[in-house]
């Protein structure tokens, strides 16, 4: 029986714990024991926090593993490409894996490559900063955080000083980049990649609140694009994959269109992305095992990209309140057929800060994208 380690044992890693489970792999689970799922789901869970990677890698070489990974965490990246770089298994380089979890190092890597993507600046405080040559509005955001977390739009210098302070502290690292901001419809592409070679799998259209957390409401896949279009984001990623050599793994990019059609990337994860796009998205949409392509990269196999069933479309809305619960509830009366899943919490008066404060989702499929139009988000204008 194979071994796979597992680095986190969140609910983002439950799809990847059950899916290499009923592939008949014996799972081996790190993470801080604080009560998540995947404690229970695990074959074998090892109470050791994520980025304790000499503790890891010295177990998983006493368990002799044969492959680890991790999906929609940037943090659990790093030592997902540590313990394969050591133990000789398939994985990023800790080069790549130090510029695709830091935005500094990414923007850095993308202008010296010419790479499309927004202009910006390092700082540990207002002090670093030209502010009179500042053009706003401008985003100020951690280096090494995910999940819109201490992200600020500005439209001026007042309150510039306290959007940094709240992305450090936001960070690891402490530091934050203020950068221009990017016009444009938002959306992701999801990747798989092995041995270099690169494989599309979706192109997602994004919802958000808007500034100035620009917290995600909804998903949809596909984006509705012209081919020339996805043809032109396929080649952006495709180079800027290679700019920060991603070569054995999944990877999110996120970036805008412009409506002159002009391509700006925000950032690229070497991994899955979380929000439910990699674990539920892509397969609904495409009929691609995404999670299990993650499993066949860490066991040196080649991924499986036929589909397990046919195309359609498929979409997730986040529960901000009431009126999110009434479009669910709307959604099963008129077509119960469409719902693929909910899971709605307690809706409370606590404000949603990011990604992990709100009140949960319900998943979505149809034939077409204009069967599930009216049960999206609103478009939120820039």
């Amino acid at each position: 029986m194979k071994k796979l380690a597992i680095i986190g044992a969140s609910y983002l890693q439950q799809p990847l714990i059950e899916k290499a489970k009923s592939l008949g792999i014996e799972t081996h689970v790190f993470a801080w024991k604080c009560g998540d799922i995947g404690e229970e789901i695990a074959d074998v869970f090892y109470p050791i926090s994520i980025i304790e990677k000499e503790e890891i890698l010295a177990k998983c070489r006493e368990i002799g593993i044969d492959g680890v990974c991790s999906i929609a965490s940037d943090l659990a990246a790093i030592t997902v490409n540590y313990v394969a770089s050591e133990m000789g298994l398939v994985g990023n380089t800790m080069e790549c894996t130090a510029i695709s979890t830091n935005k500094h190092l990414m923007r850095e890597a993308f202008e010296k490559n010419g790479d499309p993507s927004p202009k910006s600046v390092l700082v540990e405080s207002l002090d670093d900063l030209d502010v009179d040559k500042l053009i706003f509005p401008v985003i100020v955001k951690p280096t090494d955080r995910s999940g819109s977390r201490g992200i600020t739009k500005l439209y001026s210098k007042d309150g510039l000083a306290e959007a940094i302070e709240n992305a450090k502290s936001q960070g690891f690292e402490k530091k934050a980049l203020v950068e221009e901001f990017a016009t444009g419809q938002e959306y992701s592409v999801e990747y798989v990649s092995y041995k270099g070679v690169h494989h599309f799998l979706a192109l997602t259209k994004k919802f958000t609140t808007g500034a100035p957390g620009f917290i995600e409401t909804g998903h949809l896949e596909p984006a509705p694009v012209s081919g020339d279009v996805l043809e032109k984001v396929q080649a952006v990623v495709n180079h800027a994959l290679d700019t920060l050599q991603i070569k054995n793994s999944a990877s999110h990019t996120e970036l805008k269109i412009a409506k002159d059609g002009t391509i700006r990337i925000i950032e690229i994860g070497g991994r899955m992305g979380g929000d439910c796009i990699g674990s539920n998205l892509v397969e609904l949409s495409t009929g691609v095992d995404f999670v299990k392509c993650v499993i066949d990269i860490a066991l040196g196999n080649k991924p499986d990209l036929t589909p397990i069933h046919g195309k359609g479309a498929a979409g997730v809305r986040y529960v901000f309140g009431a009126e999110d619960v009434k479009v669910c509830e709307r959604l099963k009366a008129e077509h119960p057929e469409m719902l693929v899943e909910e899971d709605i919490h307690e809706i409370t008066n606590a404000d949603v800060t990011d990604s992990s404060s709100r009140f949960g989702m319900f998943l979505m499929k149809a034939d077409s994208i204009d069967d599930l139009a009216e049960y999206l988000p609103e478009d939120v204008e820039e």
